[in-house]
This record gives C-alpha cells, sequence and structure tokens, in this order.
C-alpha cells in the first residue's frame, strides 16, 4: 500500500469517528460506510447469526460478504452462509480460502495441525485468507462486540486497521447480548442452529466445544489452552 493511501484512509477513519462520535447507532455507522466506501466495502460474518448481515442489507443492498472459508467448518455453519445467501439474494458472499486444501496442508504439516499448533493453523487457514481478500477493499465490517470477551472491551466504533492496512467499522460493538437477541427476535434474522444447541460461539468445529453453564461465551473456543484470538482482531 502506497503511504498516501494509508495517509489517507486514516484520515478517513479518524473524520468519521469524530462525526459520528462514541454513540453512533448500529445503522449510522453502516449508512456512513455504504456512502463512503462503495464497493470497496466489504463486512464479514462468521455466519453465527445474520444480524449484522441483516443490517449491512439495510445499507447496502448488493453489499459484499465476507466469508472464511477454513475448511473445517461445522455443517451447520456452512448451512447458514447458504441460507443467508437465498434469504438475502442483492448481496454476494466471498468465500475466502486457504492456499492449501486441509488435505494439502495435513500433507505438509502432518495431520491435524490445529491440534499440534493453533496459532500456526489460523495463520494459514484464517489471517493469510482474509489479508489477501481484504487487500482488494478500502473498509471492512465486523461484529465483534465488547461484552464478548476481555480483549474486546474496548473496541472502538471506528478505527484504522494496523494489521490489515484499512478502515475497520465495528458497528455492534457496544450491544449487549439482550440487544441482539431483540434484534433477532424482532426482525425475524436467521441464526446457526448450534446457538440453541448451547454454542454461544462458533468457530472451526474441531476447536469449537460448549462452555460449562455460566463461563465466558468464548471459553469453548480452543478450550484448555491460553489462546482466546484466532488473529483477526488483535
Amino acid at each position: 500500500m502506497s503511504v498516501a493511501l494509508e495517509t489517507d484512509l486514516r484520515a478517513t477513519a479518524e473524520r468519521g469517528a469524530a462525526q459520528l462520535g462514541p454513540d453512533a447507532t448500529a445503522e449510522q455507522l453502516l449508512g456512513w460506510a455504504a456512502e463512503t466506501f462503495g464497493d470497496r466495502l466489504i463486512v464479514a460474518s462468521n455466519m453465527q447469526d445474520a444480524v449484522l448481515v441483516d443490517l449491512a442489507y439495510r445499507a447496502k443492498r448488493d453489499v459484499e460478504i465476507l466469508f472464511l472459508e477454513t475448511g473445517y467448518h461445522f455443517a451447520e455453519t456452512i448451512g447458514t452462509r447458504d441460507a443467508v445467501d437465498s434469504v438475502y439474494p442483492e448481496l454476494t458472499i466471498v468465500d475466502a480460502t486457504a492456499e492449501q486444501s486441509v488435505a494439502e496442508q495435513d500433507a505438509e504439516f502432518g495431520k491435524d495441525l490445529f491440534a499440534r499448533e493453533p496459532d500456526r493453523c489460523c495463520a494459514l487457514r484464517k489471517v493469510a485468507p482474509l489479508q489477501r481478500t481484504l487487500s482488494g477493499y478500502d473498509a471492512w465490517v465486523t461484529g465483534v462486540r465488547r461484552v464478548e470477551a476481555p480483549t474486546r472491551a474496548a473496541t472502538p466504533l471506528i478505527t484504522y486497521d494496523d494489521k490489515f492496512g484499512l478502515v475497520k467499522i465495528n458497528p455492534i460493538a457496544a450491544w449487549t447480548d439482550e440487544e441482539m437477541d431483540a434484534y433477532i427476535a424482532t426482525h425475524g434474522i436467521l441464526v446457526n442452529p448450534l446457538v440453541d444447541a448451547g454454542y454461544p460461539s462458533i468457530g472451526c468445529a474441531p476447536c469449537t466445544a460448549k462452555p460449562a453453564p455460566g463461563s465466558d461465551p468464548r471459553s469453548g473456543r480452543w478450550s484448555g489452552r491460553a489462546k482466546t484470538e484466532c488473529g483477526l482482531h488483535g
């Protein structure tokens, strides 16, 4: 990326944050993002639910939705992705895939790299594909929320993402679980069936377990390890 483009995007993020303020609604943030970036905007979804997809669709009907197709997803997650594609016909789902298939990765690094070196597996199957995909855009939208984990408690609404080199918008960062549930109920939003089956935070199948009742919702991710993030948001 050129220095001039980085400087411009950084300045755009700062102006947006100042203009909209810390109490901006998700609708205001997505409206600003759609107007500011147009087709240079992409919205990331892990297909746990379609709340962010629905909000983005209301702001920009032909919005592009980024899905990290790691090769390790639950069947229910793939089913939710396909249902989103059907329910919101004007949007486009962009599947970001790793350079190697799971079989090719197993052949080079040994079977089940996720069990031995989860950080490396995430780097290969999530971080690198995301970086390649985002290089074609000026801004991305995520569904990160502050209540999800201590590591996300200070998530800003708009910022410049130094890691990936573009503007990052987190329109539902301030939403509580109750607000999420209310939006889902009011608008009849698609939800991954695994949520009702006891999975409040869904990632790749081999690295996702049901958390113990009353524990941190993300404690089922990489259970038994100090790892809490896959490297996309920190």
